[in-house]
């Protein structure tokens, strides 16, 4: 048994799923952990959501691929909230960002009286595992956090992301070749509120689909 100890990224899997994942912000690894089992502090784990930041200690075997690591302790320390909508209309800025055949991220800025307060992102789902782009996002598997520690346009970390998704997350064939981040600053108070209207997501509740992973 051995322990890690380090500042790790929460993805909270879905709930058909008795595990999350921490991301390990400084040697880029996932990490699988128990969600449940843990007495007197499972009120707290119970607490986290997808897009806290924790400084936690992680115990598990690094030799067994098989067996989830459990949180030794944790606390949070920060995060990004966010939020999803699937089945949703793409953003006419996304349609005119894509290109045929894209590879990799994309991003323009968005401003608010010519600050940027925003950014806009494309993810290709080819490199993606079947092409899935909110199950991906879900469990960490989107490689995205050093745009989420700081947006280059504004020079600060995010504290809100949108994930934009214009299928079902067990779609099995896709009706466009991306998904779609919007990553908003401190500053984008009026912005933020404009996109969750758009989108009808409320920022404040855990808006993650449920969809059954083991179908996909």
């Amino acid at each position: 048994m051995e322990q890690r100890t380090g500042r790790f990224r929460v993805y909270r899997v879905v709930e058909s799923v008795p595990h999350s994942n921490f991301f390990d912000t400084d040697a880029t690894r996932l990490y699988t952990v128990y969600q449940s089992g843990y007495g007197e502090r499972q009120a707290r784990i119970d607490s986290l959501r997808t897009g806290d930041l924790v400084e936690a200690t992680l115990a598990g075997n690094p030799d067994d691929s098989e067996e989830a690591w459990s949180i030794q302790s944790v606390e949070r320390v920060g995060g990004v909230r966010m939020s999803f909508a699937v089945d949703a209309e793409m953003p006419a800025l996304a349609e005119e960002l894509w290109s045929e055949g894209q590879r990799h991220p994309s991003s323009i800025v968005i401003e608010e009286d010519g600050t940027p307060v925003a950014e806009l992102h494309v993810q290709p789902r080819d490199p993606l595992p079947g092409g899935s782009f909110v199950p991906s996002v879900l469990t960490g598997l989107v490689p995205m956090e050093g745009t989420l520690s700081v947006l280059p346009s504004i020079g600060g970390p995010a504290t809100h992301a949108l994930f934009l998704d214009p299928d079902p997350p067990d779609a099995d064939r896709y009706s466009r070749p991306f998904g779609v981040v919007v990553l908003f600053g401190e500053d984008a108070d009026a912005v933020l509120t404009e996109w969750h209207d758009r989108y009808d997501v409320d920022p404040e509740s855990d808006s993650r689909p449920t969809y059954d992973p083991y179908g996909i």
